[in-house]
């Protein structure tokens, strides 16, 4: 029997993952043209249609998904391994995919990979900002970033930060306008800047805690944000009230930019956590980024 070329496997299989061909070139580092070329001759062959597509995108037939559920996980388990084999090298190397925050990325990430970086420069790192509930084994991530509390049960979850409080603020200057609300209830006769979530599409609700006691608010106002930078950007213009991490606005509330309110309404949570599949073999590069992440 005549040994089958890999290549349009892992075409077909990449394809179907980034549900693109212009995406799955990227990552393949081909053209569009040689992969959809590949994709076709591996449909030629079995004699059956794998992926379905449309003008805007695509996505698996029956069939495809099948071969996807039985072939996919085997490219990772190659890949994985040829990662290993990097332990037995002078200095580990490879690429390690983090999906995070911004904030995160800025006041944890980087400051504490940066020493990993200078001492192994055939690690890589590449971070893919978003604030969506990531699928990393879909995604094909090595690592996410998340509150501890939305993490799934069974990923290893390694905390990376403090446990954290929210925070309510406005500027002195909105403040001067409109009165200090004193309760969560008095939020509603105030501008408040919303949030809009990537996953779930709806505004995030304002939630409160105080002696046991839960409030939750829908918070009105002229603007919305899906991300947190503009928000303190907006709260710092006197443009509504914001909330938001307290870490990611205590620089602006020590210096007076920023006055909190409700605080006695905003107990403290489960902080950052670096999170990763049990079922992976961690790679040598990804155990020194977790060592260099893991909180002491």
């Amino acid at each position: 029997m005549a040994k089958r070329n890999l290549n349009d496997l892992l075409a077909f299989v990449t394809v179907a993952r980034e549900r693109s061909f212009t995406r799955a070139a990227g990552t393949l580092g081909v053209t569009q043209s040689a992969l959809s070329q590949a994709v076709r001759g591996l449909e030629e062959r079995l004699q059956i249609r794998l992926l379905t597509r449309t003008t805007r995108s695509v996505s698996p037939t029956p069939a495809g998904e099948r071969l996807m559920q039985a072939i996919g996980h085997r490219f990772d388990e190659i890949e994985a391994e040829l990662d290993a084999l990097t332990e037995l090298r002078d200095k580990p190397a490879g690429t390690v995919r983090i999906t995070c925050g911004d904030h995160i990325l800025r006041s944890v990430l980087l400051p504490r990979l940066a020493p990993v970086l200078r001492d192994y420069p055939e690690i890589n790192v590449e971070f893919d900002v978003s604030y969506g509930l990531r699928d990393i084994v879909a995604d094909r991530f090595d690592a996410g970033v998340r509150l501890g509390s939305t993490i799934d049960k069974d990923m290893i979850a390694v905390p990376i930060g403090p446990v954290l409080r929210m925070a309510v603020v406005g500027s002195p200057d909105y403040f001067a306008r409109h009165a200090i609300p004193l309760t969560p209830d008095d939020l509603t006769a105030h501008q408040c800047i919303n949030q809009r979530m990537p996953t779930s599409g709806g505004l995030y609700v304002w939630d409160f805690e105080r002696r046991g006691r839960q409030v939750n608010v829908r918070v009105d106002g002229q603007l919305i944000f899906n991300t947190a930078p503009p928000q303190v950007d907006a709260a710092l213009a006197g443009l509504g009230l914001a909330l938001l991490p307290e870490d990611e606005l205590m620089p602006h509330i020590e210096a007076g930019e920023l006055v909190r309110v409700l605080e006695d309404w905003c107990p403290t949570f489960t902080g950052y956590h670096l999170y990763y599949p049990s079922r992976r073999q961690p790679s040598p590069a990804f155990s020194l980024v977790l060592k260099a992440l893991r909180r002491g």
